[in-house]
């Protein structure tokens, strides 16, 4: 198995040796289409055409960005979300980008914010709809659900459920309309003190109405997830009490990793005697690609771990930066 891991500088392989051309900047996510990956950085898109051990700028001038996806059905279409809350999309495998100026004409785009960030909202979530191609979601921390029913030309925003603070949306892969999402606590209307119900949420309807998923978990605010390309598409979301939980607080961070084999309706813990809860956030997740159901998970220390069915966890690497993404490949 090769893992690729981005972290909060640099990318990284398990050997631990940090890859070249990208410096020391955060990588919050790594993607892969026909054999080249692409980084999300912290000053644009970078491509990798030797399995992540150098990269080069691949483009996006405007600002940190956050996300990048690839369309599964348009050959060579990839997008990218950044802070301040813009879109990008290239039609060429990454030679050339430009800004989809209709994903800033969504109604209530003027609205989007980040509280006290200056730098403002977040596009942090891209998700392809595996039965329509013309159906793309957006997530924006804080904003909403942001979706497309024509390829991009026109956008429509609502919330998830009472949740405007989108981190990660996932599609299933063989039921269609269904869609994951995990949130914060964030809001951007008229009652910012009332924090809204963080946690994992579905949609069964493409992402018009909401069903909070997080009642199982006894720490329920969620960040990242994945789901398995296999039957039975297991889900798995780690959870941390609160957004500033950290192996620095006097109980560590209570970071606890869930499972779901229904799509949500019940979960169980993939802790170990040592992770039960975790005293390091964790802070990426991503499916073993060797092992149905089995995932790899990254933490704020720096370390990645392969977790099975059973919850065996088996360091793969340690004395990373913070883990921010992880790409795997058998």
């Amino acid at each position: 198995m090769r893992i690729v891991v981005g972290t909060s500088a640099g990318v990284f392989h398990d050997s631990g040796m940090l890859a070249s051309g990208l410096g020391e900047q955060v990588t919050r996510q790594l993607v892969q289409y026909d054999g080249t990956l692409f980084a999300a950085a912290g000053d644009g898109v970078y491509r990798s055409r030797d399995a992540g051990a150098s990269w080069s700028r691949a483009g996006v001038d405007a600002g940190e960005v956050w996300t990048v996806g690839i369309s599964p059905h348009a050959s060579g279409t990839l997008y990218a979300g950044t802070q301040p809350a813009h879109l990008f999309v290239s039609q060429d495998a990454g030679e050339t980008w430009r800004e989809v100026d209709q994903f800033l004409q969504t109604p209530g785009a003027d609205k989007w914010c980040l509280p006290n960030s200056p730098s403002g909202a977040r596009a942090l979530a891209l998700a392809f709809d595996p039965f329509d191609p013309a159906r793309i979601w957006a997530g924006v921390e804080v904003g909403g659900v942001v979706a497309s029913d024509d390829g991009g030309a026109h956008w429509r925003a609502n919330w998830v459920g009472p949740n405007a603070d989108v981190h990660l949306l996932m599609p299933h892969p063989s039921r269609k309309d269904v869609l994951f999402a995990t949130c914060g606590y964030g809001r951007n209307d008229d009652n910012p003190a009332q924090p809204a119900l963080a946690g994992p949420y579905r949609s069964d309807d493409g992402g018009a109405t909401w069903r909070y998923l997080g009642d199982g978990m006894a720490k329920h605010y969620t960040r990242p997830m994945c789901i398995d390309p296999r039957p039975p598409h297991v889900l798995t979301v780690p959870g941390v009490p609160d957004v500033r939980s950290s192996i620095r607080d006097t109980d560590g961070a209570q970071s606890m990793l869930y499972r779901s084999e229904d799509d949500g309706q019940t979960w169980r813990s993939l802790g170990d005697a040592d992770h039960s809860p975790s005293a390091a956030r964790l802070t990426a997740v991503a499916p073993d690609p060797e092992v149905s159901g089995g995932v790899l998970v990254g933490t704020e220390t720096g370390e990645v771990w392969r977790v099975t069915h059973e919850a065996d966890w088996t360091r793969v690497c340690d004395g990373l930066p913070a883990v921010q993404s992880i790409l795997a490949s058998s």
